[in-house]
């Protein structure tokens, strides 16, 4: 499988932890995986390391379809988890043609965990300083500049279909297999610019290595205060990613309430606060029903962007 299975969390669990109910009594009490289904070195694999350290110590213990449907079709008993970002919960529905679960049914919601601005950056040979010279520079040069991205129908591909449209440019899309892989490219100056996440593009920003040109979320920030927004070029443009935790969807409601509460702790904790701030990211602070909610209003959105663009996979 090419997903990363994390096994770490939890191993070698032998506390017996206290709930209120039977179904619940004695979870966690062997090993728990959570399944993240895109390459290491990306903001998913950053976020989970984080995640399964947090849950380890609470706990007592140490393309995204084919991890989402190892958990789909997981036995519903909190032991099998999903964190994933967009995709496989409200993207790939209206990407793919053929899907082997159904994203909607498929899972149980837990919490979102972060959320993480995406940012545009190129290569330090590109000779655009922010968006509008970027704009240019792809009018001038039509089909000629390509941007990199995690894949087809990543949040970062959408956030350059999105700008194509909202700015009125041709540029070429070129998908890899992950984060990791295109920014290597991107460094290499064998890309000019993509989209990607905070979390993996900040320790190439700081080192100066990469420019960021703009955040494509609604507001600027923290982490690069001094970086406008894409919205401030082109008003009304915003793209952002997120980091989820879904389980099977049968998942007894105790054990979804022991998850849930656990992350809501973790997430208000400094140290794991600190940890998501100095990736770029912030505690996502939004569970259960709540969260359920949040996913059905972006998979709307994300389906209109990839209406708009004509991207499919088969």
């Amino acid at each position: 499988m090419r997903g990363i299975v994390r096994r770490s969390f939890l191993a070698a669990c032998a506390a017996v932890l206290i709930c209120g109910t039977a179904a619940a009594q004695d979870y966690p009490s062997r090993p728990v995986k959570i399944i993240v289904p895109f390459p290491a070195g990306g903001s998913n694999d950053i976020i989970a390391r984080i995640v399964a350290q947090k849950l380890a110590e609470r706990c007592g213990g140490a393309g995204g379809n084919i991890g989402a449907e190892a958990v789909a079709s997981a036995e519903a008993d909190g032991y099998t988890l999903l964190l994933t970002a967009p995709p496989p919960l409200t993207i790939n529905g209206a990407l793919y043609k053929k899907l082997p679960f159904d994203p909607a049914k498929a899972f149980a919601p837990v919490a979102l965990i972060a959320s993480v601005p995406i940012v545009l950056v190129v290569n330090p040979s590109v000779p655009a300083k922010n968006v509008s010279e970027l704009i240019a520079l792809a009018k001038a040069k039509p089909g000629t500049l390509n941007f990199g991205s995690s894949g087809i129908g990543s949040t970062n591909h959408l956030a350059g279909e999105l700008l194509k449209s909202m700015a009125g440019i041709d540029i070429v899309h070129v998908p890899y297999r992950g984060a990791a892989p295109a920014m290597n490219d991107l460094l290499a100056g064998q890309i000019p610019l993509m989209f990607d996440n905070m979390p993996a593009v900040l320790p190439q920003i700081q080192g100066k290595a990469i420019n960021a040109i703009a955040v494509a979320g609604a507001k600027r920030a923290d982490a690069l205060p001094d970086v406008p927004t894409v919205a401030e070029t082109v008003p009304g443009f915003e793209a952002s990613s997120w980091f989820g935790l879904v389980a099977p969807a049968k998942t007894p409601r105790p054990v979804l309430a022991r998850l849930s509460s656990e992350l809501e702790i973790i997430q208000k904790m400094p140290d794991a606060r600190k940890r998501f701030a100095d990736l770029g990211a912030e505690p996502g602070a939004v569970f259960g029903a709540a969260f359920g909610q949040f996913m059905t209003e972006e998979t709307t959105k994300w389906g209109k962007i990839i209406r708009a663009s004509g991207a499919t996979v088969d």
